[in-house]
């Protein structure tokens, strides 16, 4: 069923986008991600104008983030706290972030920067990734192997520390400030909800506890996103409602999904699988970059 996205001026398969969206709504709920990372590329991929994806894409990732933490909630596994302290630096960071996009747009470089900082944070992030929980699964298969709680390192020696209950932790508030900032700032930029890099630091980095991580994510990303999402509405008309309806029913449903089934793996395990799902959009993204396209000229309506 064809139908036509008023705004990023393109005809699409609605069934396709429903698709898209449960697809990353399951990400949501498996991994602690808002799904951006794999939404927005997604939407590169049938023809959807970049800007209109980066915009677009964060209002699924708010769907798929509230779906997911509410589910969270009831586990009790979400650190409010953190949360908060990730949410005051993630506000900062994407205006910051649509202040540079602003800058972008008016160089005529939005879609080839998007597109390599994809390929860029992806890859690193996902190698580092793949390569840890390989390393936590061996360790954890040998016999009388004894896990640490609480791994010390340069971001424990912070000042003006607080206490994090419900992750057990007892650090400086400025690390998960600078978190926050970096991940707001890709949110606006990149549109997304940032996960694929908070996730990451916010176990390796500040030492949260995997059980409270995903549903702390979530509860940050969906504050961030829907700041990201007005921001770019009003700056400039690059949100299609349409699409982002289409791609919100699909999400919403995934993300339930999503949380039961991550319940059921090892904490290992689902960073395995999401280090190899971001490695395999950094592939197809950097294919892209270097092939020759079939149309090598494209003309797109300004965005005003």
């Amino acid at each position: 069923m064809q139908i036509f996205l008023p705004i990023a001026e393109v005809s699409v398969n609605a069934f396709i986008l429903v698709g898209l969206g449960g697809l990353v709504g399951l990400m949501s709920g498996l991994f602690g991600v808002g799904g951006g990372f794999l939404i927005t590329p997604l939407l590169f991929f049938i023809g959807i104008p970049p800007a209109i994806a980066v915009a677009t894409g964060a209002n699924q990732v708010v769907a798929s983030s509230v779906s997911g933490v509410l589910a969270h909630v009831k586990r009790k596994s979400v650190d409010f706290r953190m949360g908060g302290v990730l949410l005051a630096g993630g506000l900062v960071g994407s205006w910051l972030g649509v202040w540079v996009f602003t800058i972008l747009q008016q160089v005529g470089q939005v879609d080839l920067v998007v597109q390599l900082c994809y390929v860029f944070f992806l890859g690193l992030i996902g190698a580092m990734m793949l390569q840890e929980s390989v390393r936590a699964l061996r360790r954890s298969s040998k016999p009388g192997h004894r896990k640490r709680l609480h791994q010390h390192n340069w971001v424990h020696r912070w000042p003006v520390k607080v206490k994090f209950r419900a992750s057990g932790l007892y650090i400086s508030v400025f690390p998960p400030l600078l978190v926050g900032l970096a991940v707001g700032v890709l949110a606006a930029i990149m549109g997304v909800g940032g996960g694929f890099i908070m996730v990451p630091a916010m176990i390796y980095l500040l030492g949260m506890p995997t059980k409270v991580v995903v549903g702390t994510s979530l509860f940050q990303i969906t504050f961030v996103t829907a700041f990201t999402t007005v921001m770019h509405a009003v700056s400039y008309n690059t949100v299609d409602m349409m699409l982002a309806v289409l791609l919100i029913i699909g999400g919403v449903v995934g993300a339930q999904f999503g949380t039961t089934l991550g319940a059921r793996l090892r904490a290992e395990q689902l960073r395995i699988l999401l280090a190899l799902l971001v490695l395999a959009v950094c592939g197809k993204l950097a294919l892209d970059l270097f092939l020759t396209p079939d149309d090598l000229y494209s003309i797109q309506q300004g965005i005003t």
